[in-house]
């Protein structure tokens, strides 16, 4: 719990009976103490879903075309003549695309890259999907070979005792030199030092994250220093509509729950 959630219980005390967040995810949440004092939590699970997949997708774009890089190579003036190999990258056409984590966002991720001309989708998780396995010709495979066969590793899944560090330098190193990994997740699923290696080594070519620990990142942290890792700022869900559906839903769950009624959305502990 930290110094923050402390003071909140403190203040708040036993007249604390609601907590409705902005999010999916939770794991920004003192659980252990909210549920030892009984509080009620509304969340906003399944509105962020396409929002996220697209941003996924764009990081995923972007990184792999090396866009950010490229963009400022026109400001700087290093766009001269035309060289065969400046500033290649690597597509999705044909390509072996591994997902962590086919749950919602993962498959409307998995739907969104198919048009691409992906040649094969892996995927990695608690079990396999059959409907998956039929729609997007994937294959339910162990955490090792996906990350072995993959071109592109994409982190969707959720942030668990079980996936907290679950990308570190044995996994990095069991990826393709010329793959791309993605995390849009959460940032502990990764060990961002032996990401940093992984990168700054040549043992993957290239990162992006929407998501770091912690968050906002320091401005002085290493991985910022790449040209290979994009970073955004937490913007999977960050449209117009979605944040405005989810304001909306976050303000039903906390009426509901000082009324004592059920919430639209309603976290189980």
């Amino acid at each position: 719990m930290t110094c923050f959630d402390c003071v909140v219980f403190t203040f708040a005390g036993p007249s604390l009976k609601v907590i409705s967040t902005l999010s999916v995810g939770y794991d920004h949440l003192a659980i252990p103490e909210i549920k030892k004092r009984g509080i009620r939590v509304g969340y906003t699970p399944d509105i962020l879903t396409d929002a996220t997949a697209e941003l996924t997708v764009a990081l995923l774009l972007a990184t792999s075309r090396r866009l950010p890089e490229s963009v400022v190579e026109v400001k700087n003036g290093g766009w001269t003549t035309w060289k065969p190999l400046w500033m290649c990258g690597y597509g999705l056409s044909g390509s072996t695309v591994g997902i962590i984590g086919l749950g919602r966002i993962g498959l409307a991720v998995a739907r969104r890259l198919k048009p691409f001309g992906v040649k094969k989708f892996l995927y990695a998780g608690r079990h396999p999907k059959p409907e998956a396995d039929t729609e997007l010709n994937a294959e339910f495979v162990p955490i090792a070979k996906l990350a072995e066969e993959s071109d592109f590793v994409i982190i969707t899944c959720s942030l668990t005792p079980d996936t907290q560090g679950m990308c570190n330098r044995d996994f990095f190193s069991k990826m393709k030199k010329t793959s791309v990994f993605i995390n849009t997740s959460r940032g502990a699923v990764v060990n961002q030092d032996d990401l940093y290696e992984a990168l700054v080594n040549g043992h993957i070519a290239a990162a992006g994250l929407d998501v770091t620990t912690p968050e906002p990142l320091p401005t002085n942290n290493p991985l910022l220093s790449l040209k290979n890792c994009v970073i955004l700022p937490h913007i999977g869900s960050a449209t117009y509509a979605t944040r405005n559906t989810m304001s909306v839903l976050a303000a039903n769950n906390l009426l509901a729950g000082l009324k004592g009624e059920n919430m639209p959305s309603e976290l189980k502990l």
